[in-house]
């Protein structure tokens, strides 16, 4: 059965993020929120996790197509090719070559948001002013926080199966106590430091309905569950959405899970996963936690990069 989840006003979340904010807690000048609850010892049992060595992505592929969710395509070009090889730059060394451009940010491709994305009363995670995001970068907060990667043990939590249904609805919320149903069901715990993964159905809905823009609605986690994301200490969020479920009507909060998780709690949001072929993995195995690896670009002053983020059993 599917749980209500609570109606908030502005005044409400303006005091939740307060609340569960994270500003100071690694010291004045941290960059890197959560990201400082992945110790050694917990990327040591992450790593004894493998027993099979199964691996398996959850990125889409990067989306070149032009789509409802996505008006802003990855631009691929060739600039060599098999039928025009004749220009070596080398002599007598002949290859193929491409270049790719892309805008991150959006529902088309998997991504990972760096902490100076989401600015709320001018401000940026731990209270640094936006104005730290100029015209030739982010100089506070940005993606390089994660630039010798995030290694952690991963959760997903199947909110398809716990309701018994093959997908989420756009716009459908999911409540607090799903969450912990979940775990229930599953027999799982999301504990300090780990990395958290929604699965809403998303991949299958697409299949069977084709592609939908943002506005038609996201299916997502209610404001009700950013509390516990704080209570039990996640290193991370992702989702085959964009954690939020879209779009939230109380006046000035549009998106609260990326408005208070990403500036107040300084947790990076993994956006547009794609979790079908790991949902199948881990029902077949019922097993539900297992090793989490990521590797953003190395970007400097960069908002957010593109991931190929990887699950092994």
């Amino acid at each position: 059965m599917v749980q209500a989840t609570p109606t908030f006003t502005t005044a409400d979340l303006d005091a939740m993020a307060q609340q569960v904010s994270n500003w100071g807690r690694w010291g004045a000048d941290d960059e890197r929120g959560a990201l400082n609850l992945i110790t050694d010892a917990k990327r040591a049992a992450a790593a004894a996790l493998v027993t099979e060595g199964v691996a398996v992505s959850c990125a889409l592929p990067l989306a070149v197509t032009p789509a409802p969710d996505n008006p802003t395509p990855v631009a691929h070009l060739m600039v060599k090719t098999g039928d025009a090889t004749e220009h070596a730059a080398i002599p007598g060394l002949l290859s193929t070559g491409d270049y790719f451009a892309m805008a991150p940010h959006g529902i088309a491709n998997t991504h990972l948001d760096a902490l100076c994305h989401i600015v709320v009363a001018g401000k940026i995670y731990n209270g640094f002013d936006v104005a730290e995001v100029r015209s030739n970068g982010a100089h506070r907060n940005s993606i390089m926080a994660a630039k010798d990667g995030i290694v952690s043990r991963g959760v997903l939590l199947d909110i398809p199966g716990l309701r018994g249904v093959d997908w989420l609805e756009p716009s459908e919320r999911i409540a607090r106590g799903e969450l912990e149903a979940a775990e229930d069901r599953q027999g799982v715990r999301v504990e300090a430091g780990d990395v958290l993964l929604i699965a809403t159905g998303r991949d299958a809905r697409r299949d069977a309905h084709g592609h939908w823009g943002m506005l038609d609605g996201m299916a997502g986690l209610g404001a009700d569950c950013i509390p516990w994301l704080r209570e039990r200490d996640v290193a991370v969020l992702g989702c085959d959405g964009v954690s939020d479920a879209v779009l939230n009507d109380t006046e000035g909060w549009p998106m609260p899970v990326h408005q208070i998780v990403i500036p107040y709690l300084g947790v990076h949001l993994i956006d547009n996963l794609q979790l079908g072929r790991l949902s199948a993995a881990c029902r077949e195995r019922n097993r539900w936690a297992f090793l989490f690896t990521l590797a953003p670009l190395r970007l400097e002053r960069g908002t957010a990069s593109p991931v190929n983020p990887i699950a092994m059993f």
